[in-house]
C-alpha cells in the first residue's frame, strides 16, 4: 500500500504532507515554491510508493469558487495526465488555515515562528490530509 500525498497549493508557495505506509498518521513534509511543486512531486514519486495525491480545493463560506480555485482545478489536471498511475483527488479546505494557526497559538509557539507561513502551510497540508483520511476511513 502505497503512501498518500496531501498539497495545500498556494500561488507562491504549496504546503505539503505524507501519510505513514500503512496510512494511519498524517505527518507536515516540505514547503516548496509554487512552480517547483511538479519538480518535487517527481523527485519525491522516484523514491516513495504514492498512491494517491490529494489538493485542498479552496471555497469561500458560501461554497463559490475564490480568486485560486480555477487555478487549483488546472493544476489538478495537469498532474492527473503527469502521473496517470497515480490517483489524484480534491478536498474541501475551507478553514484549515484558520485552524492550522489556531493549532499554532494552541502549541504555544511564539510570535515569531507563528509568522512562518511555510510553517502554517505545512499545518495547512497535515490538516487537508488528516480530513482526508477521517473521511475515507
Amino acid at each position: 500500500m502505497g503512501r498518500i500525498l496531501a498539497v495545500d497549493y498556494g500561488k507562491k508557495r504549496c504546503g505539503l504532507a505524507v501519510t505513514d505506509p500503512l496510512r494511519i498518521i498524517a505527518n507536515p513534509l516540505e514547503t516548496v515554491p509554487s512552480d517547483q511543486l511538479m519538480e518535487y512531486i517527481k523527485k519525491y514519486l522516484s523514491t516513495e510508493s504514492v498512491d494517491i495525491i490529494v489538493f485542498g480545493m479552496p471555497a469561500d463560506l458560501q461554497n463559490r469558487d475564490t480568486h485560486i480555485t480555477q487555478e487549483v482545478r488546472d493544476v489538478i489536471m495537469t498532474y492527473r495526465k503527469t502521473f496517470p498511475g497515480v490517483r489524484v483527488e480534491s478536498i474541501d479546505e475551507r478553514f484549515t488555515s484558520k485552524i492550522a494557526f489556531d493549532s499554532m497559538l494552541a502549541g504555544g509557539l511564539n510570535k515569531k515562528k507563528r509568522a512562518e507561513k511555510e510553517r502554517l502551510d505545512r499545518i495547512s497540508a497535515t490538516l487537508i490530509l488528516q480530513s482526508y483520511l477521517e473521511q475515507n476511513s
